[in-house]
């Protein structure tokens, strides 16, 4: 039986704070321990707190969504899924690559920047991903890169990581390069990066990859990704693209450039 903890919310109106700073106390050993939602390295070393703060308790719903977006659209578009080799990026303690394996796909790898993550991933997830690395994709190590190119992936996905101080725009660039041509794009973002009042530089690329000649979208879809503490929805964007050419190095500085 999962381990079950204490947990409570600060009152509606004590916090004015962005999405990646909102927090929550935790009462362990009749100790009250305060935590930002974005604290992984703290909640993936408690098992079974991660599920219970944003799934049992915030009904997110994400991995789910999106897993089941680029099903239908691979089968719409005739392609095998059991054959796919997927990167799964900010792929934390492996709840999208759990969803990954029951669509079956060939091959499962997982990256994360912080190593609790991975520990999560053995001690609760064993034997979900063929492999998983602890690296930072802005400075990714040759070694590793060359790594991950020898598993030729076919499949990017990166759910709920995008954004805030998670996954950057330039490493986000660095895991699509990784994808070949013809390849599967799966991802999410909150729904205020497609908006064009946002310009934050996060927020342009996303917009112009989506526009570029890189990018084939087959499927967008507005979702509710999770309740905030308030109870109120908080909306992303579920995107389902093809990588149809090569995005060069320079990609986010040309967007810089023109804006």
């Amino acid at each position: 039986m999962r381990q079950r903890y204490r947990i409570k919310f600060p009152p509606a109106d004590s916090q004015a704070l962005g999405q990646n700073e909102v927090t929550f106390v935790l009462v362990e050993d009749s100790e009250e321990k305060r935590f930002r939602f974005h604290d992984y390295h703290e909640i993936y070393s408690r098992p079974g707190l991660y599920e219970q703060l944003f799934y049992d308790r915030l009904k997110c719903s994400s991995p789910q969504k999106v897993g089941e977006i680029l099903q239908k659209t691979m089968d719409a578009s005739g392609w095998n899924s059991t054959e796919s080799r997927v990167l799964d990026l900010g792929a934390g303690n492996g709840i999208m690559g759990e969803v990954l394996k029951k669509h079956g796909v060939a091959r499962l790898v997982g990256v994360d920047i912080i190593g609790e993550a991975k520990d999560a991933v053995i001690r609760d997830r064993p034997g979900i991903y063929d492999e998983y690395y602890v690296a930072d994709f802005i400075n990714l190590d040759e070694d590793i890169r060359e790594e991950l190119q020898e598993w030729q992936f076919d499949c990017l996905t990166c759910v709920a990581a995008l954004g805030f101080d998670d996954i950057p725009a330039p490493a986000f660039l660095q895991a699509l390069r990784l994808i070949r041509n013809d390849g599967w794009v799966a991802f999410n973002i909150k729904e205020s990066f497609l908006n064009r009042t946002d310009t934050s530089g996060f927020s342009n690329f996303i917009r112009e990859l989506i526009l570029s000649e890189y990018i084939d979208i087959h499927h967008l879809e507005r979702y509710r990704h999770r309740l905030s503490m308030e109870g109120l929805p908080l909306y992303y964007f579920a995107l389902v693209g093809q990588k149809v050419g090569d995005i060069p190095m320079d990609f986010l500085e040309q967007i810089e450039m023109a804006g």
